[in-house]
């Protein structure tokens, strides 16, 4: 099988030539946008602001459609600014609650990101909390700290594209368990240092970040970790779970709308902009050859097989909550699930519709924050621990 994969990469430029300069070149830049930080794009339009009611209209997707709380990224007097719930919608404008407050006068532009974070800064939490610096190989890597009494700590991993703001709605259901929350930053995400490359690894060399992370919370009275993921962050925590010097001391692992196999969701995405194979294996190709990789963006070679913990599921020790939602529409459950089904001994996996990706925290605030107390009851995790 190894011999069968090293031939497949030796091949990949002579087919990408075989396809031609404008496959190429297609190919080269599907591979780049996987690995490349990018800033957050504007998913929506802001149609109108109703100072006097305290309302917003946006124009009408899958997300900005969603019941619950939110938030927006603008451009103008406000950065970011918080929705409450839909008033009501037509096919084409929903008008939802403002829970930020707009004055008359405020210039903000059609142009903005519908977020899931909902908290922006952990100032926002009234919890006790400081910053602190992480040394890891990549450098000093800022994270939030949020202390409580208990030796057990979770430590939570942001997803691509973001930054650790879209951790801060689990902190106060773990604090309310006693549990203190380490909330990290990783390389090329745009807080911590800046790689040589400063390209992503998909988790591959980011865990090495968590590591450290995992070696301060030791060195500061944990006894054992949880960790935390969302999005790529899942991934990453995953690989910590598998590669950490610090292996016995992870107790457990929560993910929120995980990516448990790249090949999965990189396919996935490919197919809802309509592009179809062989581009996207070939781009994931590229990114796993030595002679191609560079040309991809990547500043290392991706093992794709690596990062498929499905295949590696054997490797995992430790109890698995698993937070998905079937009509995800970024990162598809289906690896979820057929992690669950190779390790019903380890994963729960309970069932989430509706609230897309890495929402159900806003879509169904109470039913995520009983699977994960119940969760933490059926496996231990108390604060005398």
């Amino acid at each position: 099988m190894k011999s069968l994969r090293h031939a497949v990469a030796l091949l990949v430029p002579a087919l990408i030539a075989m396809l031609g300069t404008a496959a190429a070149f297609l190919v080269f830049a599907i591979a780049r946008r996987v690995v490349t930080p990018s800033p957050r794009a504007a998913d929506t339009e802001i149609l109108a602001v109703d100072t006097g009611a305290q309302t917003i209209e946006l124009s009408r997707t899958p997300d900005t459609e969603l019941p619950g709380r939110y938030g927006l990224f603008t451009t103008g007097t406000h950065g970011y600014v918080k929705l409450g719930a839909v008033l009501s919608a037509d096919a084409t404008r929903v008008r939802r609650k403002l829970l930020t407050q707009i004055e008359s006068g405020a210039k903000i532009d059609r142009a903005a990101g519908f977020s899931g974070w909902y908290y922006s800064s952990p100032s926002e939490l009234h919890l006790p909390w400081e910053n602190v610096l992480i040394g890891s190989p990549a450098g000093p890597c800022p994270a939030w700290m949020f202390p409580a009494e208990s030796s057990t700590w979770v430590i939570q991993v942001h997803g691509r594209g973001v930054t650790r703001a879209e951790c801060l709605r689990a902190v106060p259901v773990f604090h309310a368990l006693g549990m203190p929350n380490l909330v990290v930053s990783y390389r090329n995400d745009g807080e911590a240092p800046r790689s040589k490359g400063g390209s992503y690894a998909l988790g591959a060399s980011e865990w090495r970040d968590v590591d450290a992370a995992i070696s301060y919370a030791l060195r500061h009275g944990a006894t054992r970790v949880l960790l935390m993921g969302w999005s790529m962050g899942g991934a990453i925590a995953l690989q910590t779970a598998v590669s950490s010097a610090h292996r016995e001391s992870i107790a457990g692992l929560v993910l929120d709308s995980p990516v448990v196999d790249w090949r999965n969701v990189l396919r996935f995405q490919a197919r809802e902009e309509g592009i179809r194979d062989p581009f996207p294996a070939l781009a994931m190709n590229a990114l796993s050859s030595p002679l191609t990789a560079r040309l991809s963006g990547s500043e290392f070679v991706i093992s794709f097989d690596k990062l498929d913990m499905v295949a590696r599921a054997d490797e995992l020790t430790v109890p698995i909550l698993v937070l998905h939602s079937e009509d995800d529409g970024f990162v598809p459950a289906d690896a979820s699930h057929a992690l669950a089904e190779a390790r019903p001994d380890l994963v729960t996996m309970p069932t989430f519709t509706g609230a897309r990706h890495t929402k159900i925290w806003n879509y169904d605030q109470i039913g995520w924050t009983s699977a994960i107390t119940d969760w933490m009851a059926a496996n231990g995790f108390t604060a005398s621990e």
